[in-house]
């Protein structure tokens, strides 16, 4: 390797959930990894989705059985190895018979339960409701099955952080300008978004895994024209004060045959989505219209008591969806399957090209991306990311976990030994090393953030800007206002 151009085996450009999926698992390989991000890790479409590990069971009626399939296997294995950032979630279906008659739930539910083997969530039932529920009393049947839930910026930021430590070498504020390609490797210029510096490096192989700009890059950066085009579909979510103080999230049908999510959200807060709006821009601008605003609240208003209104959203958030373009006549139908396109014609350096996906199928994503990669790398090892604990997941089950921070630290707020350990698992423990009293985290900036936290994010975790740690590592920008985020500006001002 020389100083002017260190060489890498891949060159992994998208630092969202692919991307860092494909990094840890090549590196865990024995590959030798560099990922640039040119914004933070999962800063478009991995931080902004319904945050859910499920099969999808609405893809059903569009015949997905493989896709489902794929999704609902996967599920518990990505419960096991995170258990910090993922948990099992019961999800309530009121029927509403004109919308779809209960024989054909049911028989959706049957393949759900049945399509993959289960051993930790718990099947499918028939419910009554009462009355004395959040729903409106015309709704009095429904169904209950189960996903499960995830933080899903912190799933991208954990997977890179695996991916570190299996060696990879991850850049954020890093972007790919160009790439040149050659008979055995690859000269990529990066340039750092913040300072405008360029390096040049050399790689065997470049994997294009930067979701909505995956066609883009071909004519940005690599000079070639896209082999396939991707359909972008902006899903818009809002956030509002809690609706049901159960546990269980709600899955509402609605006349236009689409399905909107009402989940439990950091404790006091519901999340309602999603959207399916067909889009064109730039995907980093997406942001929710009034339409999708009123859509969302209308559907909750027809089944829910509490009757909402446009000043109860405290927040919202857009993020694009990179499918497959396929035919389908509207977005609600195109396919969250994924393929490859690899580029390794003879005497030229490969390029594989990641295009559509889901959350839940990362890590299989991940894993057949990197067996294409390894065709062309004869010493690269075994797969072995399926029973792989990402950091911090080393742990049974929360409520025993927060149980032995509290022994261990029993001048630690309830509330902070909670979402410590939902946010970071065992590694709560390294913020926390030395801390005898709450004095000791250092500046409290908002809710239960701290100065001693907010160190551990930039040392350990690529955070550089409030909305890194306010939104994608902690979710505090939840309770932050204006002055808040500046005291939190500064504070990183002088990092």
């Amino acid at each position: 390797m020389s100083a002017e151009h260190p060489h890498f085996d891949v060159v992994v450009v998208g630092g969202g959930i692919n991307g860092t999926g494909i990094a840890m698992d090549a590196a865990g390989r024995g590959l030798n990894v560099l990922l640039c991000e040119m914004n933070d890790l999962a800063s478009a479409t991995s931080s902004n989705s319904s945050k859910l590990i499920h099969g999808g069971l609405r893809y059903l009626e569009h015949y997905e059985f493989r896709l489902v399939q794929k999704a609902l296997a996967e599920r518990e294995s990505l419960l096991r190895n995170s258990p910090h950032i993922m948990h099992p979630m019961r999800f309530r279906l009121p029927h509403r018979s004109h919308l779809r008659p209960a024989w054909m739930i049911r028989t959706g539910l049957f393949l759900y339960d049945h399509l993959a083997k289960r051993e930790i969530l718990p099947g499918s039932r028939s419910i009554r409701f009462d009355g004395s529920g959040p729903l409106k009393p015309e709704m009095t049947r429904g169904f209950e099955y189960s996903d499960g839930w995830v933080d899903d910026a912190r799933l991208v930021v954990l997977t890179a952080k695996k991916a570190e430590q299996a060696g990879a070498t991850i850049m954020t504020r890093t972007k790919c300008v160009n790439a040149k390609r050659g008979t055995h490797e690859w000269q990529v210029t990066l340039q750092n978004t913040r300072t405008n510096h360029e390096q040049t490096v050399t790689a065997k192989a470049i994997v294009n895994a930067s979701g909505p700009w995956v066609s883009s890059l071909f004519g940005e950066a690599l000079s070639m024209k896209a082999p396939k085009m991707i359909r972008m579909v902006k899903g818009s979510h809002i956030v509002v004060p809690r609706l049901n103080q159960e546990e269980e999230a709600y899955i509402l049908q609605n006349e236009d045959e689409r399905i909107v999510f009402v989940i439990p959200y950091e404790d006091n807060f519901s999340l309602i989505g999603t959207t399916d709006v067909e889009y064109e821009g730039d995907p980093s601008k997406a942001k929710i219209s009034p339409e999708e605003t009123s859509y969302l609240l209308g559907v909750v208003n027809d089944h829910f008591k509490r009757q909402l209104q446009p000043t109860d959203v405290i927040w919202s958030y857009s993020g694009v969806r990179p499918l497959m373009d396929g035919e389908e006549e509207n977005a609600q139908k195109a396919s969250r399957d994924y393929t490859f396109e690899v580029s390794a014609e003879k005497g030229q350096a490969p390029l594989i090209s990641v295009f559509g996906g889901k959350i839940t199928t990362y890590r299989k994503l991940a894993e057949a991306a990197t067996d294409r990669l390894c065709n062309f790398f004869e010493n690269a090892g075994k797969r072995w990311t399926k029973t792989a604990a990402l950091p911090g997941g080393d742990f049974d089950n929360q409520a025993n976990l927060i149980s032995s921070l509290k022994r261990e630290y029993p001048w630690l707020p309830s509330p902070i030994a909670r979402r410590y350990a939902r946010t970071y698992g065992t590694l709560s423990r390294t913020i926390l090393k030395d801390c005898s009293c709450i004095e000791d985290l250092g500046q409290h900036f908002l809710g239960t953030l701290y100065e001693r936290e907010i160190d551990y994010l930039v040392q350990n975790e690529w955070a550089i800007t409030s909305d890194d740690i306010l939104w994608r590592r902690t979710k505090q920008g939840l309770y932050a206002e204006a002055r808040d985020v500046e005291a939190v500006d500064a504070f990183l001002a002088t990092k």
